[in-house]
Formats: C-alpha cells, sequence, structure tokens
C-alpha cells in the first residue's frame, strides 16, 4: 500500500483493497461506540444523536450525558488509542491495536464501568449482513495503524469542504457526521415537506428506523470508503424525483448509479484533480441542483451566500 509521493499530501490514497480486513474491524468497533452514545444520548430527529464526528485527532462521540455531568469516547489515529474521559476528571485509554471484536467489546465495558458509566448495548451490528454478535466476534481482528489513519486523513478533508457546503444552506440541515451503520460521512438538506413512509429494508435493521431517518423530503450527500478503487463521494435524494438520475452533473467522472440509486464520484477523481475541493463542491452542488430543481423545492428561501458578510 503506497501513498501519494507528495509529502504531507492533503488528501491522501488509501485503496479499498489495500485495508478490508481492517476497514471491517474498524466498522464493528465504531458501532459499538456508537451504541454506547445510542445508549445515553436523548432522542433527536433522523437519529443524529447516534452519530461520531471527525476531530482533530480521529472520531468522537463528542459529550454524551451522563446524570449531572458528561463523558466523551474518540478514536485517535494519531497515537492509535480509544479515550473515554468524563465531566469529573475520570480518564481511561485503550490501544488501538489488532484485537478482536468481542474484546474490544469486552475492554470498553470495563472502562466504562470503571468510569461509573454502566452502559448495556445492542449486541449485534447493523446494516450488516451477516451481524455476527460483538461477544461472539473473533472474526474481525485486523487493525493497520497506517490505514487507519489514511482513512482519518481521507474523513479530514470530506468534512471540511462538506461542512463548507453545508453553510450555503439554511433550511433545515444536519451536522456533518459520521453514520456508523453503514460507515459514512454525511450532511443531509431538506426542504421542509414531509416524504412518504420508507420502505425500510437495511439488513439487520428494523423498518422503522429507516422511517425515522427519512421522514422528511432530503437531499444527502457524503463520503463512503467503499465503490471505486479509494471509495466514493455520493449524492442521492428522498424521495427521487423524475429525471434525477438522468440529470447532468459535475465533474465528468460522476455518474448515477443503478444499483446504488444514487450519484456517485470516485474519491480518486478528486484525489488527482488540479482543484480538488472545486471538483468536489461542484459535485455537491450539481447533485443537490438536479434533486431540488426537480422536485421544487424553494430554494429562494432555503439558500444563503456563506459570504456575505465578508466585507463587515
Amino acid at each position: 500500500m503506497k501513498e501519494s509521493s507528495r509529502t504531507g499530501s492533503q488528501w491522501p490514497r488509501l485503496r479499498v483493497d489495500d485495508w478490508v480486513e481492517t476497514r471491517q474491524t474498524l466498522h464493528m468497533w465504531t458501532q459499538i461506540v456508537g451504541k454506547v452514545r445510542l445508549a445515553h444520548a436523548p432522542m433527536l430527529n433522523h437519529w443524529w444523536q447516534v452519530t461520531l464526528y471527525v476531530s482533530p485527532r480521529g472520531l468522537t462521540t463528542s459529550a454524551v450525558p451522563h446524570g449531572a455531568g458528561a463523558f466523551d469516547i474518540e478514536f485517535d489515529f494519531v497515537d492509535h488509542l480509544l479515550h473515554l474521559r468524563t465531566s469529573d476528571g475520570g480518564a481511561r485509554s485503550i490501544s488501538l491495536e489488532p484485537m478482536a471484536v468481542a474484546d474490544f467489546r469486552v475492554r470498553i465495558g470495563q472502562a466504562l464501568e470503571e468510569l461509573g458509566i454502566p452502559t448495556t448495548i445492542q449486541d449485534h451490528p447493523n446494516e450488516v449482513d451477516p451481524a455476527i454478535p460483538f461477544s461472539a466476534d473473533y472474526q474481525h481482528r485486523t487493525y493497520d495503524p497506517r490505514a487507519a489513519h489514511l482513512f482519518w486523513r481521507q474523513l479530514l478533508q470530506a468534512e471540511r469542504v462538506l461542512g463548507a457546503f453545508r453553510g450555503r444552506f439554511v433550511g433545515k440541515v444536519s451536522p456533518v457526521h459520521f453514520f456508523w451503520g453503514a460507515m459514512d460521512l454525511a450532511c443531509t438538506r431538506f426542504s421542509g415537506r414531509r416524504a412518504p413512509r420508507h420502505p425500510g429494508g437495511a439488513p439487520n435493521c428494523g423498518d422503522w428506523v429507516m422511517v425515522e431517518g427519512y421522514s422528511h423530503e432530503l437531499s444527502s450527500c457524503g463520503f463512503w470508503p467503499g465503490g471505486g478503487e479509494e471509495g466514493a463521494f455520493y449524492s442521492y435524494a428522498y424521495p427521487e424525483p423524475a429525471g434525477f438520475a438522468d440529470s447532468p452533473v459535475t465533474p465528468s467522472d460522476a455518474f448515477y448509479s443503478r444499483q446504488n440509486g444514487q450519484f456517485l464520484l470516485p474519491y480518486e477523481a478528486v484525489r488527482t484533480a488540479d482543484d480538488p475541493d472545486r471538483t468536489l463542491t461542484g459535485f455537491l452542488q450539481s447533485t443537490y441542483v438536479a434533486a431540488a430543481d426537480r422536485a421544487e423545492w424553494d430554494r429562494a428561501a432555503l439558500e444563503t451566500d456563506p459570504e456575505r458578510w465578508a466585507d463587515r
């Protein structure tokens, strides 16, 4: 596995095939941490309370309420540690190293107990098939620290551009957050109108979960570490308006995947572009316009100029 020859490349190269086993292990680890947050955080619309966030070191739960205080859990992909910290000064760390999912689950449970945060979580993962119970998963145990670090750097760049794109919208819009179910970084805009009931169908995930997630008309975009040689950016609409799939979008490397029901842009097309930020922003904007115009969103009321105060 070779990274870009440019020292400190902002958009690192990470071939999907080079870290499959580490990705699968890390997917299960993030699901366990996400379920810990789910067990303690109050419900928010579209399950926004369960997500993780890109941090300067990796991925974090952010502050999770517990009693009169709070705690957080952070994957540190620089020093390769899992940090657990509480508002009363408590702290524990777990080394990120080759370790079975079952052992990772036990070690997190023990650390939470020691910090006075006993936690019970659902013992099987969601949105994967087969869904091996965490407590019985000795299959996924690979951890390549270099691959994990490169993945975090991919997320760091994607989050930065998605965050700037989010600033163009004043309607209801999600944070840029990491959904551990499908293992993707996402940002979702809403028209303000309710959507038809979602049919569900995600593997090992109750249909009612999707009903909540897709309760309102939306245009969603993000980054997924699958598809293409090095992952892919995506954009889709729910419900998908007529003609959406045939809409012109940029750049030329982008295409509509009938199998996935969304537009995809290979990560490597962004990484190797003369201006990666502009290339990705063009994809995000053109696919959003395709969804919003064909569904007749009130764009004048929902959009704004993020530079509106630049001259003040």
